[in-house]
């Protein structure tokens, strides 16, 4: 496909979610993202209110992180507490073992919760991986029920794996243009996060923006 260095920078969560991240490293991701020209930075919730200038850099953070298996008031707290502190999208897991379990109107119910407790836009993380084909749509069918803004691959944290071309392309098949999709997990060269767009991914979850914006063609 064809896409630019810049415009694919537009389509960057610049992303630093590892347990042991100071708050000097996620300023300088602030400063990398800004230079770069992504759309956000993602960092952990406790890293909010960002104490440095994000300029037209957005702000997302992750609730639920990284299991999913907090209870759905939990979940829609965290949230709450993200939004007051100046997040201005919400990254939220699923619970995928209820999900696994066939209970999707019990996924629908916490995605609708968090929904509720945020102005901010939501993307769920469904942890695509770890899915049947089947349990995908079920997944993206919760979420669009619930309504969320964007169905998102992966945590990255998950042993299953991150983010597939395929996963992308049921994911697009079920929401279509309804929703957006985030591509997320192992996404660490321009021709794979190119792949990703192309399959339909409207959003990408990178911890490595710099390494594959200067693989661009």
């Amino acid at each position: 496909m064809s896409i630019t260095r810049d415009e694919l920078a537009k389509l960057i969560d610049h992303t630093l979610l590892k347990t042991d991240a100071t708050h000097s490293q996620v300023a300088a991701l602030v400063d990398e993202a800004k230079d770069l020209g992504t759309f956000s930075v993602c960092v952990s919730p406790s890293m909010l209110p960002l104490e440095v200038d994000t300029g037209d850099v957005k702000v997302a953070t992750v609730v639920g992180f990284p299991s999913g298996n907090h209870t759905a008031a939990t979940k829609a707290r965290e949230a709450a507490e993200a939004s007051e502190h100046g997040a201005d999208e919400v990254d939220m897991v699923i619970n995928i073992g209820l999900l696994r379990e066939g209970r999707a109107d019990l996924v629908e119910a916490e995605i609708r919760s968090v929904r509720e407790a945020t102005p901010g836009l939501l993307k769920v993380i469904i942890e695509s991986a770890a899915l049947s084909d089947d349990e995908i749509v079920a997944a993206c069918k919760a979420a669009e029920a619930a309504e969320a803004d964007y169905v998102k691959t992966s945590t990255g944290f998950h042993p299953a794996g991150g983010a597939s071309v395929h996963a992308v392309e049921v994911m697009k098949q079920t929401v279509g243009d309804r929703l957006g999709i985030k591509a997320s997990g192992g996404i660490r060269d321009w021709e794979t996060a190119c792949a990703m767009v192309a399959a339909g991914a409207t959003r990408l979850g990178l911890s490595s923006s710099r390494a594959v914006l200067d693989g661009a063609n």
